[in-house]
């Protein structure tokens, strides 16, 4: 059979579709993956086939501004590579092409952050382009399948076919101590994602959190860009800074800041890593309430001090309580624990097969 992924927005979702993309083809299946350009690279360091579709960055919630381009592009792959199945994300413009080639959909996201208002409007922006293709109303997916354990759905979710969350990230060459815990220290981590410099706030900020964590003794390790690294690794002491493999390093860690990207918090969770959470835009808020509401994080909202209190003072005091109160860890290896039950991508594969085979 020929699976055609299709990915958007930033390397989270090539990293979380990379399992299932990786089962197919280990099953004997031809896959392609569609990527935006700013994505070809880490479909690469995954070892995905990728073709760029188009040239920039997709970005949810504007799928009408790029709609006919995106389709247009997939049309055209299309017409030399037919897929018996088309497998999307967040975005409906796969959706719209499976339904042109009238071949199953999937659905394959984490439901974490509610968002049946987005789709709604996203699906209605589509309908010029619905009607340029002929295409009617767009059919419910054929099966959705969700990469969040069911502790963490929001309320309302719809039904969903769970499966359990692979970490998966960029690979180079990894060293001793990124898989081994530090002797008689505890060991945490800081990172702000794959498109952010650093933590939004200010190199001064950092050095008082960094400086806060040394001094009571834990290692200190920033995933971070190399221009982050280089801007910030000089006046920030006794740190490791640069890249860091969160798949190998998170199970050595007794606590993770960051800034609330979906990826990034279930690969913690699936280590059982307690999280002090920053976000930095209105998904990453939702990521970081569902985590803190299952007891697993902590979440600071730079926008909104309170207690009288500055966010960085809020931080510094929410990583002394998650590591000074066993609670967040217990909770979090419990979560861990149910993500380990769920059906792997290779379980899940069968009923991809069995729905492009109908």
């Amino acid at each position: 059979m020929k699976f055609l992924f299709t990915v958007g927005g930033s390397q989270a979702a090539v990293f979380g579709v990379a399992p299932l993309a990786a089962a197919a083809r280990n099953a004997g299946h031809e896959i392609l993956v569609a990527a935006d350009e700013p994505l070809m690279a880490a479909a690469a360091s995954v070892g995905l086939p990728a073709v760029c579709i188009t040239p920039e960055r997709m970005r949810y919630g504007q799928e009408s501004m790029t709609a006919a381009v995106r389709l247009d592009a997939l049309l055209e792959l299309t017409r030399v590579w037919s897929p018996d199945i088309v497998v999307g994300g967040l975005s409906h413009v796969p959706r719209v092409l499976a339904a042109r080639l009238k071949v199953p959909y999937v659905r394959h996201i984490w439901h974490i952050a509610p968002m049946a208002r987005r789709d709604r409007k996203a699906v209605e922006e589509l309908r010029p382009e619905l009607e340029r293709l002929g295409v009617g109303e767009l059919p419910e997916p054929d099966l959705f399948i969700d990469l969040c354990p069911p502790s963490l759905r929001p309320p309302g979710a719809p039904a969903a076919r769970s499966m359990r969350w692979v970490p998966r990230v960029s690979q180079r060459r990894v060293e001793p101590w990124m898989y081994t815990r530090p002797e008689g220290r505890r060991r945490v981590l800081i990172t702000a994602g794959t498109r952010n410099l650093m933590l939004d706030t200010a190199g001064s900020s950092l050095r008082t959190l960094v400086d806060e964590l040394t001094g009571a003794g834990a290692e200190v390790l920033i995933a971070a860009l190399p221009e982050a690294a280089e801007r910030f690794g000089a006046e920030l002491g006794d740190v490791r800074i640069g890249w860091i493999p969160l798949d190998v390093v998170a199970p050595t860690c007794d606590l993770a800041v960051h800034h609330g990207g979906a990826t990034t918090a279930m690969t913690l969770v699936n280590s059982g890593v307690p999280q002090l959470i920053v976000p930095d835009n209105g998904y990453g808020k939702a990521v970081a309430e569902a985590v803190r509401d299952a007891g697993a994080a902590l979440m600071v909202d730079k926008h909104r001090p309170r207690d009288g209190r500055s966010p960085d003072e809020l931080i510094t005091a929410g990583c002394r309580e998650i590591l000074s109160d066993p609670r967040y860890a217990e909770r979090t290896r419990a979560i861990a624990t149910e993500t380990a039950t769920l059906p792997t991508p290779a379980e899940v594969l069968r009923e991809l097969e069995a729905v492009a085979a109908r």
